[in-house]
């Protein structure tokens, strides 16, 4: 960890402490989505193992989107951005704190989440539980990882909320399939989810790469 990733770090967390814009938010919207699928589809028994997986995945694909809009948000105002590009330090530095920060936020609100998810949704894992504790951080880590980089390329955009889902969301299809079929498997016991798992982690790996590398043409693009 360098000493400029560290700083962009600790600055990130502390105004996100003093504030908790991004998780109140996140937590909100995260939590009124799972209320109103318990509510539309009355989840019990085996049917409710089917499709909490996917729930789980779109309430935290969607309660992301309003986050990741704000992680550069703050870095536009009163022209931060610039001085950031004067750094002395790559671009990849700036961005995997971001991706840090964010995650961690994301994190936070799917535990804190987790026992309302089991209540409204009647849950007992059949399956192995503890492989819950490789398919969340790894989805988790490939959404937010692409959001930060789509995020920062449409910054400049005046619709740029918009034009981070419309770029994300396709682009994240792979691995929510590949979560969504792992958290089932879990749930439902009835398959093996190592090869989603698998295809999880190839996924992180590709696209934390290509954006780590890419970053600097992005940030200097202005």
């Amino acid at each position: 960890m360098t000493r400029a990733l560290w700083t962009h770090l600790v600055k990130d967390l502390r105004i996100e402490w003093r504030s908790l814009d991004a998780i109140i938010s996140m937590l909100f919207f995260s939590g009124l989505v799972v209320v109103l699928f318990s509510i539309a589809f009355d989840p019990r028994g085996a049917f409710s193992q089917q499709i909490a997986g996917g729930v789980l995945c779109v309430a935290t694909m969607f309660a992301s989107v309003s986050a990741l809009n704000q992680a550069w948000a703050r870095e536009i105002r009163h022209q931060v951005m610039d001085a950031q590009r004067m750094v002395p330090a790559p671009g990849s530095d700036l961005l995997l704190a971001k991706v840090i920060v964010n995650f961690l936020f994301v994190t936070i609100v799917q535990v804190l989440l987790a026992p309302f998810f089991f209540v409204f949704y009647n849950l007992h894992i059949a399956g192995q539980a503890w492989l819950l504790l490789l398919v969340l951080p790894l989805g988790t880590w490939a959404l937010v990882s692409n959001g930060v980089f789509f995020a920062a390329l449409s910054m400049g955009s005046r619709n740029r909320e918009l034009l981070l889902s419309l770029i994300l969301f396709p682009i994240f299809i792979p691995a929510l399939l590949a979560m969504v079929q792992a958290t089932t498997a879990i749930f439902t016991g009835e398959s093996d989810p190592m090869l989603w798992i698998k295809m999880l982690l190839g996924y992180d790996i590709i696209f934390t790469t290509v954006s780590l590398l890419l970053f600097d043409v992005v940030l200097h693009a202005e």
